[in-house]
């Protein structure tokens, strides 16, 4: 059974944030966590498997900056199809004989394109296709281009992803709440609706968003509302675990698993088929997410 066809189903339920758990696991400021995958990959395989014991069915790999323009930026650019192909293959152990599916994860370039920045679009189109097609030769069920701000990225992303031939694609944008409303809008100035449209037109199977500022659960309830009147795709929602706060000069997420869940009801209710987690969320929010989910599921039958 395939992912999408698994979603006609039931909810499924995908992991929590990597990169705050990569720091706890000892990775130092500006390190490169992808480098793990072939360096400490019990590390990396440790933090995915307590997202499976918490009860994650979907399991993104530890592949965020892993195209060659960010390993570039740490002298790891030799090892692309090495970090992703690991990656693929860490992710589909932590589930050791239960049944789960791997999402393979292409995050931003870190860049602005030509004419209004210095990246040239062929350099991130190659990048994103030699990163795509090492996490499909790593076995993933799909793959997410996530964190996008921009809808020229995110067609590269996508198309990249159809040209490795990966099963199923997933669009995710991050929004950030206007300070003058409640209104969303990505960095670049993409709402909800017009992200929705772009998703379909570019033949993405599942519309998503993740991180962004200021967008909590409730506020990721409205977001799946809006995509729902714009598009039949199925949703995937992961906020993050509130709005950071600098304490002793690092950034904390201080939203208890227990607060965070309070919301998570609403996002289903507005169409989201799949749910998780994004910055600072933790296994045990994950596990909270499962309590409810499970809930939710058996008051709805």
């Amino acid at each position: 059974m395939t992912l999408l066809e698994d979603l006609k189903r039931r909810y499924l339920l995908s992991d929590g944030a990597m990169g705050t758990q990569l720091q706890l696991a000892g990775l130092e400021p500006g390190g490169c966590g992808e480098a793990w995958n072939v360096d400490a990959p019990e590390k990396i395989l440790s933090i995915q498997k307590a997202y499976v014991d918490a009860g994650s069915d979907c399991i993104t790999t530890n592949t965020f900056g892993a195209s060659r323009v960010m390993l570039e930026r740490h002298q790891e650019e030799a090892r692309v199809e090495a970090i992703n192909v690991a990656g693929a293959e860490i992710a589909r152990r932590a589930f050791g004989e239960r049944k789960g599916y791997v999402i393979g994860d292409i995050g931003p370039f870190g860049g602005i394109l030509e004419p209004y920045g210095d990246v040239r679009v062929q350099d991130v189109e190659k990048a994103f296709q030699e990163q795509a097609a090492a996490l499909v030769r790593g076995g993933v069920d799909a793959i997410i281009i996530e964190t996008q701000t921009s809808l020229t990225e995110l067609g590269i992303g996508i198309d990249a992803a159809r040209k490795a031939g990966a099963p199923v694609i997933i669009g995710s944008l991050a929004f950030d709440t206007l300070m003058e409303g409640d209104e969303v809008r990505t960095m670049m100035g993409i709402g909800p609706e017009q992200a929705a449209e772009f998703l379909v037109e570019n033949g993405a199977h599942i519309a998503a968003f993740n991180c962004g500022t200021g967008i909590d659960m409730e506020r990721g309830a409205d977001i799946v509302r809006r995509y729902r009147t714009a598009c039949d795709l199925p949703i995937m929602g992961q906020p993050n675990a509130g709005t950071p706060v600098l304490e002793n000069l690092a950034v904390v997420y201080k939203e208890t698993p227990a607060q965070m869940v309070q919301s998570l009801p609403a996002i289903l209710d507005s169409g989201a088929r799949i749910v998780g987690g994004c910055c600072g969320s933790t296994p045990e929010h994950i596990r909270e997410f499962r309590n409810v989910l499970t809930r939710y599921e058996g008051s709805s039958r």
